[in-house]
């Protein structure tokens, strides 16, 4: 992995580079931590090569599973106190660590910029309208050098060829795998699936 030593802007993020990391890294294990830094090493890359903002880019990059070692019972409990959609409460971490993490990392480190919490909230299952900056980090955690899965070429190869194809390669692949292992999908994750996909946008 190259060494990313990004200060990101104070407008985006007060904490220092040290201060943030030192907050990520208190929330995840070793192993989720150098993820979240390939990550954002992936979409900072993505960033250049697409003409995507590169700081708020690598910033999303870099919280997007801040939130991914919470507890259950911290996910429902900030689902009913902030009334999200009740329909996360059949969910499960998969799900909650994009959409709810959202809330606990502008809470808990002080991000507010919209375009990056929404990428984060994104990053899961996508959505049916997703900006360039939303496509970009969904793409970069799928595709980030550590990730070792059958089809992980093809995937490299689609967000090379363009963020949209990217997209594509993921929604369907995701849902290939989910439907192999019988387990339940949520809804909106086929809303994705048909708005990316299915009607080839």
């Amino acid at each position: 992995m190259k060494n990313t030593n990004v200060e990101y802007a104070p407008q985006l993020v007060a904490l220092s580079r040290t201060e943030l990391l030192a907050k990520i890294s208190a929330q995840l294990s070793a192993g989720r931590f150098v993820h979240v830094q390939r990550v954002e090493q992936t979409a900072i890359e993505l960033a250049q090569k697409y003409g995507v903002d590169v700081q708020r880019a690598g910033l999303a990059g870099l919280v997007h599973d801040y939130a991914k070692q919470r507890s259950d019972s911290e996910f429902k409990q900030i689902i009913r106190q902030q009334q999200f959609d009740p329909d996360l409460l059949t969910a499960n971490n998969g799900i909650w660590h994009g959409v709810v993490g959202a809330y606990l990392i502008e809470r808990e480190l002080g991000i507010h910029d919209q375009q990056i919490l929404n990428a984060v909230r994104r990053h899961t299952i996508g959505a049916v309208e997703m900006t360039d900056l939303d496509q970009l980090i969904f793409v970069a955690d799928f595709i980030e050098p550590g990730r070792d899965f059958p089809g992980v070429d093809q995937a490299r190869a689609a967000a090379a060829e363009s963020l949209i194809a990217g997209v594509r390669f993921e929604v369907s692949h995701t849902l290939k795998f989910l439907l192999a292992k019988q387990v339940k999908i949520y809804p909106k994750t086929i809303d994705t699936y048909n708005a990316w996909v299915a009607q080839k946008k």
